[in-house]
């Protein structure tokens, strides 16, 4: 949901311009990159449904579901026009998302096996 350019955005747990989650609801400004915009919105597509309406500001409990919504909204952003994974994963590294591997790109390509997993034990992802 859009808020005003000068509004706060609710939810928002780093703050403005990252967008912001309450319930089923994400929330975000004109100038909210779309990094946070999709990574919230992912968040909801990885909840499980019992989950999602009581969600407010923090959505997750747990690095695997964490590690989950990274893959997907880079796996997503390929469905946006202007955007793609390539893009999504240097926004990622410019704003300061940190792997052990050192980027997005190396975490997605080398290291998230388990996030993969996870995602396709859920129906979350086609099978391959």
């Amino acid at each position: 949901m859009a808020v005003e350019d000068d509004a706060s955005i609710p939810g928002s747990y780093w703050g403005e311009p990252e967008a912001g989650i309450i319930g089923s609801t994400v929330y975000v400004r004109g100038d909210t990159p779309v990094h946070s915009m999709l990574h919230e919105a992912c968040h909801l597509l990885v909840l499980p449904p019992e989950r999602r309406a009581a969600v407010h500001t923090d959505a997750t409990d747990s690095v695997a579901e964490e590690d989950a919504t990274c893959y997907l909204q880079i796996v997503l952003a390929d469905a946006l026009p202007g955007v793609g994974s390539a893009r999504l994963m240097a926004d990622m590294d410019a704003w300061g998302y940190s792997y052990r591997l050192g980027s997005t790109r190396a975490w997605f390509e080398q290291d998230a096996e388990d996030a993969r997993q996870w995602l396709l034990e859920r129906d979350l992802l086609p099978p391959p």
